[in-house]
């Protein structure tokens, strides 16, 4: 085992019922345990992003699946909670990625005014996006991903796992690149 891999595992397998971005069947499976008010999620995010845009450039579309679980760390961010309610709200409408991406762009702005202004820009049907938010319908959803976390564990964010082995090499876009071809292999 190379030193960007530790020894822990991914004891929950990606599922369909993840939020998924690829096929489950790619060469590399990332999951990324995050927090919406992590700024390091917030980075490691973005980075996953370009990196997925270059290997699909690069390999090919099926190449590479993102899956992203929450793992809100309320004791640090009180705020991440909610936020992670709101992206799993977005989820049913259909706008889980975009509800992501605006949540990690604005970290600062998490308040529940800040998180219905979002659901308007993306056009969400917003008296559903408040019922779900206020009876708190998606908090057993966001709790069993932080079970799925615990079980692996997983104790701060971000947390990946490149096929099903933690990663803990350098956060930076070679490294982490790196780490996922050789996991290809």
């Amino acid at each position: 085992m190379n030193d960007d891999r530790s020894h822990s595992s991914l004891l929950v397998p990606p599922s369909t019922q993840d939020w998924i971005q690829g096929v489950l069947s790619a060469k590399v499976v990332l999951v990324m345990y995050g927090d919406y008010q992590c700024s390091r999620s917030a980075d490691v995010y973005k980075m996953i992003k370009a990196i997925k845009r270059e290997l699909n450039t690069c390999f090919g579309e099926d190449y590479l699946c993102f899956i992203f679980r929450h793992f809100p760390q309320a004791q640090i961010h009180p705020q991440a909670q909610r936020a992670a309610e709101a992206a799993v709200a977005a989820a049913v409408q259909g706008k889980f990625r975009l509800m992501s991406d605006t949540l990690f762009d604005h970290q600062q702005r998490l308040e529940n005014g800040y998180l219905v202004e979002y659901a308007n820009d993306l056009e969400l049907v917003i008296p559903q996006f408040l019922k779900e938010l206020s009876k708190q319908v998606h908090v057993d959803r966001i709790n069993e991903d932080i079970e799925s976390g615990i079980e692996s564990r997983v104790t701060t964010t971000p947390a990946l796992f490149i096929n099903g082995i933690q990663y803990t090499g350098h956060w930076n876009t070679t490294d982490l690149m790196a780490a996922m071809i050789a996991a290809s292999y």
